[in-house]
Parts: structure tokens; sequence; C-alpha cells
């Protein structure tokens, strides 16, 4: 793997964040599965470095760096078999967003616990009505004196049971228009007429899924992030890093899986020479290889636009990086099954359940044809069909 478009401080933190990874492994993750349980050690362990919050602000405990470091750090934490999911939703969205757009007590209250590992907070878009139409978003909150009332459902939220606040995307009424508008509004788990529950997936991870349901829940006036009018600025200004890190859990897990079948296919004998020799075999591990080494140049391009402040280059690349990216897990994974034959659908080879897996990041934040449709229209400039 060439990592000369990174600095030396990145391609040690790379190194650094691998032998992190490689303690833990794949075996890990598995047995917090079989358990129930969390990453909380690797969480733990990967904060106290510095490793969670390397993209927020020095002043409030972070590293400094920005989304070039942050996906290092997801990207070999996964290669290594054991990726932190939470890390695309607390360090990435949330505490980008406060650290942009936040008030000085927002900032204070959360960036350093979101840098050091000891807050997580999740975060909550997707309706079951809506999904990838944020424009049909009916979370609404509406004024009571200085408060805010939020009421509203979300479905798909990632790790609420462990999150200490969920940062909720909403609408409010624009006084001179009566329109809704977008607002991220920051939950305690424990407010009132906020509600959970869990939803049974096939997915096997530890970190598990949540539909939400807010019933007039009650937040003060400091509950909204930043200003208002700003609300789409800041939600987009969230999903671009999501985008960005949903880009390095899929090439991390490809990884994996390819590193996994290269193995095997370097040792497995069944005529005189290694499997690896036969180019039916070898050919579509080096395809590979070559798709997820491509869909990293794109990432490490939206990661570098993105931390030099250009947020539409940045929207454009990080799409493309996340569509790019998912593409290349999914045959990778698809390949390592194959390359291992029946041993590919083993517990004990563990690279079956990375099929489910590896669909999540052509699903999620955004579909692989949402993509496209962005593409088509910003990037293309052809007209829309919806």
């Amino acid at each position: 793997m060439s990592t000369a478009l990174e600095t030396e401080e990145q391609q040690a933190l790379r190194a650094a964040v691998a032998a992190l990874g490689k303690r833990y492994g794949r075996d890990y993750m598995t047995s917090l599965v079989r358990d129930g349980a969390h990453p909380r050690e690797l969480w733990t362990e990967a904060a106290k470095l510095g490793y969670l919050g390397v993209n927020l602000p020095e002043e409030y405990g972070g590293g400094g760096g920005g989304m070039a470091e942050l996906s290092i750090v997801l990207e070999e934490l996964g290669a290594a078999g054991s990726p932190l999911l939470m890390m695309i939703v607390s360090p990435a969205i949330c505490g980008t967003v406060i650290a942009r757009f936040g008030t000085d007590t927002q900032k204070q209250q959360w960036l350093p616990g979101l840098a050091d590992g000891t807050l997580t907070m999740a975060f909550g878009i997707t309706e079951p009505d809506a999904g990838s139409n944020s424009h049909r978003i009916t979370t609404t909150a509406r004024r009571d004196g200085g408060d805010w009332l939020l009421t509203g459902r979300k479905v798909f939220v990632s790790g609420v049971d462990i999150a200490d606040a969920t940062l909720i995307v909403g609408r409010t009424e624009d006084a001179r228009t009566g329109r809704l508008k977008p607002c991220l509004f920051i939950v305690p788990r424990d407010a009132p007429g906020f509600r959970r529950s869990q939803i049974d997936m096939e997915l096997q991870a530890p970190e598990k899924q949540f539909e939400l349901v807010l019933d007039d829940v009650r937040l003060p006036a400091d509950g909204l992030v930043g200003d208002e009018d700003a609300g789409l600025l800041q939600l987009f200004a969230g999903l671009n890093p999501e985008r960005i890190m949903t880009a390095a859990f899929a090439l991390g897990m490809g990884r994996y899986a390819l590193g996994r079948a290269v193995e095997y296919a370097r040792t497995r004998q069944v005529w005189k020479e290694p499997i690896g020799s036969h180019q039916a075999i070898a050919h579509p591990l080096a395809q590979a290889h070559i798709e997820l080494e491509l869909a990293r140049l794109m990432m490490q391009k939206a990661a570098r636009l993105y931390d030099e402040g250009d947020d539409i280059g940045a929207g454009e690349a990080a799409n493309m990086a996340k569509y790019a990216a998912a593409e290349a897990c999914v045959k990778a994974v698809d390949q390592a099954v194959h390359t291992l034959g029946g041993n590919g659908l083993t517990r004990e080879y563990g690279i079956a359940s990375l099929i489910t897996a590896a669909r999540v990041a052509r699903i999620a934040p955004v579909s692989r044809e949402m993509i496209l449709n962005y593409v088509s229209h910003q990037s293309l400039g052809l007209p829309k069909s919806y």
C-alpha cells in the first residue's frame, strides 16, 4: 500500500493505529457480538492515545487535525478487523458540527469528552417515511417560552444505548415564510419523552440500531446547535465527514477481507502449486486491491478538500469516495469468500459475516443510487427526475 501522499506524521499515525488494531483484531469484535457487548476497551485505549479526537480542536483536548487523520484511524482499525463504527458518528459528525457551529458553552460541554472518549454522541437524521429525502423530515421543534419542544420519529440510529446524547435533525418554522427549515438539536439520553427501541438486525456488529420516538421532548434554548438560520449549512458540514468516514470504514473492511484471502491463496495447496499461483484466483484479488487503492485516493482528496474548507468541492469528492469505497469493499469481500471456498462460509475464518456488513456502506448513510443522482445533477448538470 502506497502512503506517499501522506505526511510523515500521517504515516506514523497509520502505523501506530495499525499496531493497536492488530492487538485486538477480528476475534475481539466477533466475541463482542456473541456476548452482546460493546468495544469499550478498544474505544478507551484509542481515546487515551489521542486517536478518537484527532480531528477536534487542540484547545478542547483534540489533536488539531482533520478528516485526513480521523479517516486514517478508522481505516487502519478496520483493516485489522476491529473498526469502531461510532467514530463515524461521534467525533466525525457530531464533533465536527459542534466544533464548527456550536456555542462556546456547547463546545466546552461536549468537545473535551468527545475527544477523550468519555462522552459519546449519536446522530439521528433518517425517518421511517422520509428515507433519503431529507426535505420530508417531519420531526419538528416549536418554541414554548424559552424552551424548545421536539416531536417526531427517527430510525436506524446507531449506538443510542451507549450515547450520552443524540444530535437530532429536526425542523423549525421560519417566522418570515412559514416554511420548515432544518435545525440540529442535542437531546440528552435521559430526556423525558425520548424513547428508544432496538431494531432486530441481521447485521452482526457490536453497535446496535435503534428507532427513536420524541414525544414533546423539552430542551432548553441552548439545546439548539449554533444559529437557527444556518441549519442547512451545519447539516452538510456534518454529512461530508460522514461520507468520508464511511469510505474509510469500507476501505478497512475491504482490506481486511482481501488480506485474509491473499494469505489463504498463498498457502492453500490442492494440486502442485498454491491456489494463488492460478490467475483465476490471483487476478480478481489483484483487481480488488487496485479498486481499493483507487477508492482511497478519492477519499484522501475528499478529506483534503474538506480540511481546507472547500465544502462544495468536498461534497462532490466525499460522495464519490463513499460510492467507490463501498463498491470496492463489496467486491473484495465477495472475492475473499470465493477464494476460501467452503472455508469462506465458516465461523472459523470469520469472513462470511462481512457479506452483510459490506452492504452497509452501499446503503448508508446514503444509497449509491442517490449518489449517482447527486453526480448526475451536480457534476454533470443533468436535469432532475424528482
